[in-house]
């Protein structure tokens, strides 16, 4: 048996005070979105308790107190839910517990099942809609937090084989073919506007997003792990090729940039790389490359993945830019993903990528450091939530202190896994 890291000691010490929701100041649960909210509120929480006692780290009590939190109230669907809020989230935590107390939650889970599927055929149908104006695309429509990456990694889950997920498949599988607009050719998955999906003066020809979080990443990630499972529909093998050769274009040396501007499709400018991180940069796109090549078991491509990851989280320069613990573009975050990707690579890759995780491990809980001030410190400052604040980095931290891999899958929603 491993032997866990000190870090452990961290992540337990975030749920201990986590645990009781009638415990947290209203200053975090006022807010109209937190018992919704996957990233922010409340079965963000629920997935750390969840995945805690499907470990046996802690008590089932907990997490279906967060979960009956969660699910205390009227559930937000159609177009205002996404992955991360109303329907989609709750369905999201309540899977996991189920995948580790089978036949847990059966009733909701069906009828969550079912609108998650109708409010999927609903989003696909806007966006062959939008398709058939010419129209380039909102992120929201494609995204992991908002858009059907986000949709089709839960009907993944929840529905191998059925029609919601092989048309949320197709509507990715043809966002994949090019467009023209203003004299350039340019991926279906140009959006108009900013990477904060609104109209950006500092855009203003739109932008093309390479994030795992908000842009094309994501897409991949999904194509990639439905592929794996053996669910495909036509052109799909193709679309995941084409975004590979995207991203290759976009590349220098073992970095992506966030994004890529009209500016940049003209030759002779030199892309600037940013922090490795889940949400935009190396680590996120660098893993859902790693997930193309198994999917289409292409040996070479799964090695350069696994070398831009591990040069990523070795370069002192680029881990110096990540200034916070956080699952979405912190320490926990960067560990969770080097540790995933290690499961999955060759040896070599793998000693390279358990050496990182290793490293990323000790510099988000150094040596001698108290886990009750560390962990108070970073609710104070971050907060609970999932994707920024301290329950996701208790959450990220778990697997790869443990050597385990997550027992209900709840990374899933970062479509990691």
């Amino acid at each position: 048996m491993n032997t866990p890291h000190p870090a452990l000691h961290l992540s337990d010490r975030i749920a201990e005070l986590l645990a009781d929701p009638a415990a947290l100041p209203s200053t975090w649960t006022a807010h109209p979105s937190w018992r919704q909210s996957l990233a922010h509120g409340a079965p963000g929480i629920a997935l750390l308790h969840v995945e805690r006692a499907a470990t046996g780290r802690g008590r089932w009590e907990t997490a279906a107190a967060w979960l009956s939190v969660a699910s205390s109230g009227p559930v937000t669907r159609g177009p205002d839910s996404y992955l991360y809020y109303g329907a989609p989230a709750l369905t999201h935590a309540l899977d996991c517990a189920a995948r580790a107390r089978p036949g847990a939650y059966r009733t909701a889970l069906a009828h969550l099942d079912r609108a998650a599927a109708e409010d999927a055929l609903h989003r696909c149908a806007q966006a062959r809609a939008r398709l058939a104006r010419g129209d380039l695309p909102a992120l929201a429509e494609f995204d992991t937090i908002r858009g059907l990456a986000g949709l089709g990694s839960l009907l993944l889950r929840r529905e191998s084989g059925g029609r919601a997920l092989r048309e949320v498949l197709a509507c990715l599988v043809r966002l994949t073919e090019d467009t023209k607009d203003g004299g350039d050719v340019l991926p279906g998955w140009w959006t108009p506007d900013g990477p904060s999906g609104k109209p950006d003066a500092r855009f203003p020809g739109g932008h093309g997003n390479n994030g795992l979080a908000h842009g094309i990443a994501g897409p991949l990630a999904l194509l990639s792990l439905a592929l794996c499972s053996g669910m495909e529909v036509p052109g799909q093998q193709e679309a995941i090729r084409t975004v590979l050769a995207w991203l290759e274009r976009r590349r220098s040396g073992h970095t992506w940039p966030y994004w890529t501007t009209r500016n940049h499709l003209r030759p002779g400018l030199k892309l600037s790389a940013q922090r490795p991180s889940w949400c935009y940069g190396t680590a996120g796109v660098a893993r859902a490359q790693q997930l193309a090549a198994l999917a289409l078991d292409d040996q070479r491509l799964r090695h350069t993945a696994e070398d831009a990851l591990a040069s990523a989280l070795s370069n002192t320069a680029a881990l110096a830019a990540t200034t916070d613990l956080s699952a979405c573009h912190g320490l926990a975050g960067l560990a969770h993903i080097a540790h995933r990707a290690a499961a999955d690579a060759d040896p070599p890759g793998a000693a390279r990528l358990r050496a990182a995780t290793a490293l990323l491990l000790d510099t988000a809980h150094p040596p001698r450091t108290d886990p009750d001030r560390q962990a108070r410190h970073l609710l104070d400052t971050a907060g609970p939530a999932l994707l920024e604040g301290a329950a996701g980095t208790a959450l990220a931290l778990l697997a790869p202190a443990t050597g385990t891999a997550p027992t209900t899958g709840w990374d899933s929603c970062l479509l990691t896994a």
